[in-house]
């Protein structure tokens, strides 16, 4: 008598889509995310960048494909999610990355074209690929949708003069970041409903080129937050702005 064959029970792994992802805090994220068993796309502008990216984290054994996607034009964003539809029919992780502009300026004399040029990426961009996307994250069981955002983009912070950023004065930075969080806000309550679960992250003052490689804590440390809010279940919490300590003031 022959035993009985059990079948296999496989299961897919999380899909994850990183925007500027082929350095910094990005990558790192990618390099976690694929720590847990999660296939990601490195999203990058430049093919060469990002196939540079994925090979190396290729060698470290793990699932990544390079995605080129300009976050700051709109038909390439479509071209992206039109070949992660055809490749993988759905998404369950938009972490919302790629960002400009961390340079001082005084709001009252900052040019428009400068603003502009930084709202194109940091706000505008995550919207389009929010938008994009969405229909995929539409197909995920547990939807994630992280919106990579920081200190400087907290109206309660930027308004305490006892605050160590209150001068600093990073005015396209921060108003693209105060937007990016009241995008985060309006899209969870679109959203409330469903399995997707939209948030803002504050990874920190990291080590990267746009801080000059100044910072308080390395890319390691700054990846653990988006990581965190990047995996959580349908139950999770959604339409809040977190730091590695817990939740934030907007």
């Amino acid at each position: 008598m022959t035993e009985p064959q059990l079948a296999l029970i496989t299961t897919e792994p999380k899909l994850a889509l990183i925007t500027g992802a082929n350095k910094g805090i990005g990558f790192e994220t990618a390099r976690q995310l694929g720590q847990q068993g999660v296939r990601v796309l490195i999203g990058a502008r430049d093919a060469a960048k990002g196939e540079a990216a994925a090979d190396t984290l290729r060698a470290e054994g793990f699932d990544v494909m390079a995605l080129i996607i300009d976050v700051t034009d709109e038909a390439s964003i479509g071209t992206a999610a039109a070949q992660v539809e055809k490749e993988f029919g759905k998404l369950d992780i938009l972490v919302n990355n790629a960002g400009i502009g961390l340079f001082h300026r005084l709001p009252s004399e900052v040019g428009m074209a400068e603003l502009k040029e930084v709202l194109d990426t940091n706000l505008f961009g995550a919207i389009l690929t929010a938008q994009a996307f969405l229909p995929l994250l539409r197909q995920s069981d547990s939807g994630c949708i992280v919106n990579v955002s920081s200190t400087l983009g907290s109206l309660f912070c930027l308004s305490d003069p006892h605050w160590i950023g209150h001068q600093g004065l990073f005015t396209p930075y921060s108003m693209s970041k105060v937007a990016l969080n009241a995008f985060t806000a309006l899209l969870s309550a679109e959203l409330i409903n469903t399995p997707i679960r939209v948030n803002s992250v504050e990874p920190g003052y990291t080590a990267t080129d746009m801080t000059k490689h100044q910072g308080f804590q390395t890319v390691e440390q700054a990846a653990q937050v988006i990581v965190k809010y990047a995996t959580l279940g349908p139950d999770g919490p959604t339409g809040s702005y977190f730091d590695g300590d817990g939740r934030m003031s907007w």
